[in-house]
């Protein structure tokens, strides 16, 4: 298989999250994709192959498939965009059907997603004790302005909110037992969140349920989120700005546009950087 690789959500020329993205005339049996996610080994490879007046998508990490992942979506964007010129495509994913828009931007691509229809609800208190026992955390960590929820935007998260920036930058787990919670919990990742302003959100994102330790940036976890907000009645003032992946040095840089109607879907947009250089050329 050809394995374009694509880092999304990239902050100008650097960091960006990598992912897989392999568009062909059919998928291949899933088994082929587990395989080809594991040799190219980033959190996600997103297939695509031709579906009606769209394009039929799964997402694998090297040790799972997921139903939506956002960065995986922008990168396959950039991708269809380098092949078939800008525009909107639609995909059809396991459990939902989106959009996704892209165009080139200079040397690079920007593209935008349209993420499934998004909803909230309160975490147990059982949850969050384990969460915060994960992550060494104590419950005055947490920001009580974003109390702990769970989170949907395509995918499962929980969220929890701290109250400094040096308590997300503290972030640790040890990778086998957060595995183990995520995948008994149904969580794709653990969002942890914390508000620079009411409209800047540093997060981090460990995916431990992928086989991945973190994330450097997010798109379906920054949709959820972003519903998750509106939910709350949080001032996001119609958008929020996100930077994710700092704490590991791959600093990315991800949008949400934030519409009023409760459950509606959430804009994700961001830049996406070609990492072959001969990609990049052709």
């Amino acid at each position: 298989m050809d394995v374009l690789r694509i880092a999304a959500f990239a902050d100008g020329n650097g960091g960006g999250n990598p992912a897989g993205v392999v568009i062909g005339e059919a998928l291949p049996d899933a088994a082929d994709m587990q395989r080809v996610a594991a040799e190219v080994g980033f959190s996600e490879t997103a297939f695509a192959a031709p579906e009606d007046d769209g394009w039929r998508v799964r997402y694998f990490s090297p040790e799972s498939e997921v139903p939506f992942c956002g960065h995986a979506t922008i990168a396959l964007g950039a991708a269809l965009v380098r092949k078939f010129g800008d525009g909107i495509f639609k995909l059809a994913l396991n459990q939902a059907d989106i959009t996704v828009e892209g165009f080139r931007d200079g040397a690079n691509f920007a593209a935008a997603l349209q993420s499934p229809p998004t909803r909230s609800g309160p975490a147990s208190s059982e949850l969050v004790g384990e969460a915060l026992a994960l992550f060494g955390y104590q419950p005055g960590d947490l920001d009580p302005a974003i109390p702990p929820a769970l989170v949907h935007g395509g995918a499962d998260h929980l969220v929890l909110a701290l109250k400094s920036r040096e308590a997300l930058a503290a972030m640790a787990y040890a990778l086998k037992q957060g595995q183990s919670f995520m995948r008994r919990e149904g969580l794709v990742t653990i969002l942890l969140a914390y508000a620079e302003t009411p409209r800047l959100f540093h997060t981090r994102n460990p995916f431990a349920s992928g086989g991945v330790y973190e994330d450097p940036a997010t798109g379906a976890a920054t949709a959820a989120f972003a519903g998750y907000l509106r939910d709350l009645g949080w001032p996001h003032g119609g958008g929020i700005d996100i930077v994710q992946g700092e704490d590991m040095g791959m600093r990315s840089r991800l949008h949400a546009d934030i519409p009023s109607p409760p459950g509606s879907s959430i804009r994700v947009s961001g830049t996406a950087r070609l990492m072959d250089a001969r990609a990049a050329a052709a």
